[in-house]
This record gives structure tokens, C-alpha cells and sequence, in this order.
């Protein structure tokens, strides 16, 4: 099996990119391992990767090569990672993706498959009824730009209550990590918060919240994409072998969620535990599962809102999403195992 080397996340990655971790860095000659530098998140909506990682299938589907695994709170930061060659792959939002192939005129990164869909709520207080209730409160997000970050701008603009990326306008949005959205939100620092799960789960559980806002209902038949695979441009290009043996793990990985449901929600656990030091209750993990759909189709209909939605908030300028996606390795695998293939538009 292929040695999987777990990093600190972002001091670690800082050094990294401070000490020449630049596109060069974790390549190697003709015939030699290929080191893989892969980021997710500690969230439920990542349990491919997390999966992935703690049951060994993409370092074992990686075959000679290594698997470096960082994590991060939200998408921005991972995208940073990747600009500066820390990072080779991550899973990550749509928006964060998006950012990153237009502030790179679609030359720095690719969609190579998907992950996820769904699983991203409104949590909020019991006494507020609906928008006009969050005008002058506080909400959080994980992360300025991130996909719950951009879905709650536009939400509240439909509602015709306005936001800024400082803090202003009509409701006052506040990025700040889940855990700490959850003791913000506790104290009744902030009124709610748009967040994955679990967090969307543990908000209620934990927090005594309720659901304001389920974002499956604000996409056609449900159906968006909340995690994709992203992978630099220039590694895709040099190690075109290697992005389809991770691509084998994320397929096998994503089989096993489907085919090993309960077995799959305790190794997510373990690894969340392993990253934040603290295991999730049985209770809240089953119930986050219950509001996610395991995909590799990268549900790339939905993409293309997602940007239209940053652009109507002023987190984007319009973009071109032409070139974003790069499926013919994941439709190689998924030919393999029977399976049907993925379409971009």
C-alpha cells in the first residue's frame, strides 16, 4: 500500500510555499513516485476524501505514488494553496473553484470530477420567521467568498436585503470558522449561519436552532454541486497518470460510501476527529448524512449559477467557465468499472 503522510494544515503549508514549494515542488523524473499533495476539509461534505484517507483507498489506488493530505476550513485558503504549488488537488465548493480559474484566466486549475451535492442550510434562531427577521443581526459563513458564503448573499439579495463584503448593509455577514460559528452562535452572538454539514446538523442539535433555509430547494430537482475534485493545471498536464489513479481512489471511495453506508459515516468521524480533536455524536453524523448525495458526477449545470450568484453579489466579475472542467480521465475510470459517464456543458 502507498504511504500516506498526514501535514499540519496551514503553518505547515506557509513554510511550504515560503521555502520554494512552487510548481516544481513533489515532482519527480520519468519513473519515479509522484508525492500528491491533496487538501479537504474536516466537514461531512467532504467523506469522500475523508473516507478516502482513512480507510486507505486513495493512497492504495495511487499505487507507487504518495499522498500528502492538508485540510482546511474553507475553500479560499485551499485555493491560495494551490496558487502557490503547496497543494496539487483539493476538494473544495464550487465558488472557491470558480475564483480561482478566473483570477487565473482559466489557465491555473481544473474540475477533474465531482464529490457531493447538497448538504448546505440556513440554521437560525427559533424566534426568527423568515428573512426580515435577520435585517440588523449578525450571520455567519465559513469563509468571505466561499460557496455558503456567496449562497447566503444571494439568498438575502432575493429577499431584497443588502450585504458587503465588510460587514455592512442591511444583515452583517461574518466569516468565521464552524467551530466557532457554533459557541458565536450559542452565546447568541449571531442570529444563524449558512454552513455544511455537520455544522448545519450540530447548529440545531447542539445549538437549539432550526432550519431556515434547506439550499436543495433553491436548486432545480434539488440537485447542486456542494464538493468537487480540483486539480492544478500544470500537475494534471505532468502527471496525467497519477490524477487517474486518484481519480480510481475517488471512484472506489465514493463506492464504498454508497455500499458501506454505516461503516463509512465512523471512518468520516475518525477522521474529523482526528483533524479537530474532537469525534462528532453518532446522532449528529447520521442525521448530516441523511441531507448528502455521494457523487462523481460534478453536477457542472449548477456551476455556472454558482458564478452568475458571486457576480450578483460582487464577490466576481463575470466569467467565462469555458475550460473549467477536464472529465476525460474520470470518464476513463468510470468506463472501467461500468459505470455511466459525466458530461460538462
Amino acid at each position: 500500500m502507498a504511504r500516506t503522510r498526514l501535514l499540519l494544515p496551514l503553518a505547515v503549508l506557509a513554510f511550504l510555499a515560503g521555502c520554494g514549494g512552487g510548481d516544481d515542488a513533489g515532482a519527480a523524473k520519468v519513473g519515479e513516485p509522484v508525492a500528491v499533495r491533496l487538501g479537504h476539509f474536516p466537514n461531512v461534505t467532504h467523506a469522500t476524501a475523508l473516507v478516502g484517507v482513512e480507510k486507505g483507498i486513495l493512497a492504495e489506488a495511487l499505487g507507487p505514488d504518495t499522498l500528502q493530505v492538508s485540510t482546511f476550513n474553507a475553500g479560499p485558503a485551499a485555493v491560495e494553496a494551490l496558487f502557490s504549488g503547496a497543494l496539487d488537488a483539493a476538494y473544495i465548493g464550487p465558488n472557491p473553484a470558480v475564483n480561482a480559474f478566473a483570477k487565473s484566466d482559466g489557465e491555473a486549475v481544473r474540475i477533474v470530477s465531482g464529490a457531493t451535492s447538497g448538504g448546505a442550510f440556513l440554521v437560525v434562531k427559533p424566534e426568527i420567521a423568515g428573512a426580515a427577521g435577520l435585517e440588523g443581526k449578525k450571520v455567519a459563513t465559513p469563509q468571505l467568498g466561499g460557496t455558503q458564503d456567496v449562497a447566503l448573499r444571494h439568498w438575502l439579495r432575493d429577499q431584497g436585503l443588502a450585504t458587503d463584503p465588510q460587514g455592512g448593509g442591511d444583515v452583517s455577514i461574518l466569516p468565521q470558522e464552524n467551530a466557532q460559528t457554533l459557541e458565536t452562535f450559542r452565546s447568541g452572538l449571531i442570529a444563524g449561519a449558512w454552513v455544511p454539514e455537520p455544522w448545519a446538523t450540530r447548529l440545531v442539535q447542539e445549538g437549539g436552532g432550526k432550519v431556515l433555509v434547506d439550499e436543495a430547494t433553491l436548486w432545480p430537482n434539488g440537485d447542486f454541486v456542494t464538493t468537487h475534485l480540483l486539480v492544478r493545471t500544470e500537475f494534471l498536464k505532468k502527471h496525467p497518470a497519477t490524477v487517474r489513479r486518484l481519480l480510481e481512489g475517488q471512484v472506489q471511495a465514493n463506492a464504498y460510501l454508497a455500499d458501506h453506508p454505516t461503516e463509512a459515516q465512523q471512518l468520516a468521524n475518525t477522521g474529523i476527529e482526528r483533524i479537530t480533536g474532537k469525534r462528532l455524536q453518532d446522532e449528529v453524523i447520521t442525521a448530516a448524512w441523511e441531507h448528502l448525495r455521494f457523487t462523481n458526477d460534478p453536477v457542472a449545470s449548477s456551476l455556472q449559477a454558482s458564478a452568475d450568484h458571486a457576480t450578483s453579489v460582487g464577490l466576481l466579475e463575470e466569467v467565462d467557465l469555458d475550460g473549467i472542467y477536464d472529465l476525460a480521465l474520470l470518464n476513463e475510470v468510470l468506463k472501467e468499472h461500468g459505470e455511466e459517464e459525466v458530461r460538462a456543458p
